[in-house]
C-alpha cells in the first residue's frame, strides 16, 4: 500500500493531467463530437475520452521534473 501511495505522489501531474483530459475529451465529445460518425476520433465518447487522457498526460509529463536531475542535485 505504500509503494502504491509513493508512485501516485511521484506521479500526481501526469494523473491530473490524464484525468483533466479525460473530462475534456469527453466534453469535447458531447458537445462538438462528430454525427456523421465518419471521425475516428470524436464519434465515439470512448475514443475521445482515451485520446483525452493520453494527450492529457503527456501535458502533465512535460511539467514533471526530472528524477536523474533531482538526483544530482540532492548529492
Amino acid at each position: 500500500m505504500e509503494k502504491a501511495i509513493s508512485y501516485i505522489k511521484k506521479q500526481w501531474l501526469v494523473i491530473a493531467g490524464g484525468a483533466a483530459g479525460a473530462l475534456g475529451g469527453y466534453l469535447y465529445w458531447y458537445f462538438i463530437g462528430c454525427n456523421s460518425g465518419t471521425c475516428p476520433i470524436t464519434s465515439s465518447p470512448l475514443n475521445s475520452t482515451l485520446y483525452g487522457i493520453l494527450l492529457g498526460g503527456l501535458l502533465g509529463s512535460m511539467f514533471k521534473k526530472d528524477s536523474k536531475k533531482s538526483k544530482e542535485e540532492n548529492r
